[in-house]
């Protein structure tokens, strides 16, 4: 409580320090970038229930033989001590069913642990802890964006350093890791390994992937000049393709007969070690559709979000650049010129794009130097809105 004299000096008011709250714009900002925020609980909740399903799958399995076993056990005439033996057999295996399914348990209270550590974060921020909260949440996007481009070792010490390990998807990346690698070496079998694994989900998705990999083994067996087995392999594995991906198999096909002439592009393609780079994207891909994450890292996401807002508040303030300048009125038509003869020497559509961007930045950045000199708020119009990124 402060008592302060008015200028008068006849009375007195009192007013109360209110404790410091966040503007409603940053809370609003915040509420609508929380929208990009669903793989940061659908990844986690995903992986609990494919973990949970691959746990049934195997109780399951396991009761129904060890249910068979003694079914065939009570119709055989057996000696008494075959049937001890046999009971006893059994029950080993249900006691190791059920220490396997306490460890199972004790690996799924974990998953649910780590949603419900989510869901406590994404409920956290207020008019409090704002600016906190942020800086986590900007150190988890980056977190992300390092496990996505293979920075695992960064990426985990970021993550421990800053006690965020449960709101990070470190050991399903490591999963993708382990097939990305295989691929990267041309080893396919991690990566059908996979396929098999989440084989119901990949089939609801009409993912092609498993298909694209059966290819490849089948191209490095014409490589290694083995047709037989060739054959052989397409017959097995390539046949029940063959409804769907009719005119893919027929020029893979056709790679056995027409691998040695160099004249046959259509054909030399399947054999470039191009076709391994690839997979991996497509895995990369079909990883990201299995666990709904989105296909772009957040941090690209908020960077172009970022930087199209940064030069598009006040355009129509561009013409006032130089104005406090002698020779205003030709400068800039000289600084356009200029513009001008370079784009038409860009080769690129990307460099052209790239150029524009700059020049325009360093026409405000030259323009902002010289009217923040003023005093004139007329001329001081344009101002770099560095909130716009506080809730990035």
């Amino acid at each position: 409580m402060e008592m302060d004299s008015l200028p008068n000096g006849n009375s007195t008011t009192t007013s109360t320090t209110a404790p410091s709250t966040a503007p409603p714009s940053k809370l609003t900002q915040l509420t609508e970038s929380l929208k990009l925020e669903h793989q940061f609980l659908r990844v986690p909740f995903e992986h609990f229930k494919k973990t949970i399903r691959a746990n049934i799958r195997a109780v399951e399995k396991e009761v129904s033989s060890v249910i068979s076993a003694v079914n065939d056990s009570a119709d055989s005439d057996i000696s008494n001590d075959d049937a001890v033996q046999r009971l006893t057999s059994l029950v080993s295996r249900l006691q190791g069913l059920k220490r396997k399914m306490e460890e199972e348990r004790r690996t799924e209270n974990l998953q649910a642990e780590r949603c419900r550590a989510r869901i406590d974060h994404l409920e956290s921020p207020d008019a409090e802890n704002l600016t906190g909260w942020a800086n986590m949440r900007l150190k988890r996007i980056l977190v992300d964006y390092m496990l996505r481009m293979s920075y695992y070792d960064t990426g985990l010490k970021l993550a421990e350093s800053s006690n965020m390990l449960d709101l990070v998807d470190f050991d399903i990346y490591l999963e993708a890791k382990k097939v990305i690698d295989a691929l990267q070496n041309m080893e396919i079998a991690p990566a059908l390994a996979w396929c098999a694994e989440n084989k119901s989900r990949l089939k609801k998705l009409k993912s092609k992937f498993e298909f694209q990999l059966r290819l490849q083994e089948y191209i490095e067996l014409v490589r290694a000049e083995n047709h037989m087995g060739a054959i052989a392999y397409a017959r097995k594995y390539l046949a029940p393709w063959a409804a769907m991906h009719t005119k893919e198999m027929q020029q893979v096909f056709a790679t056995v007969a027409f691998k040695g002439i160099p004249e046959c592009s259509v054909y030399k393609a399947f054999f470039e070690p191009k076709q391994w780079d690839y997979l991996v994207e497509q895995f990369k891909q079909e990883f990201c559709r299995l666990y709904g994450m989105n296909p772009e890292p957040l941090l690209n996401i908020f960077l172009q979000a970022g930087l199209s807002s940064l030069k598009t508040p006040y355009p129509l303030l561009v013409n006032l650049l130089l104005t406090s300048l002698p020779l205003s009125h030709t400068q800039p038509v000289l600084f356009d010129t200029i513009c001008v003869t370079v784009v038409k020497y860009l080769r690129t559509e990307n460099e052209r794009r790239w150029f524009l961007s700059l020049s325009r930045m360093i026409s405000y950045i030259l323009w902002w130097q010289i009217t923040s000199k003023t005093e004139s708020k007329e001329k001081r119009g344009f101002e770099f809105k560095l909130d716009h990124f506080s809730s990035l």
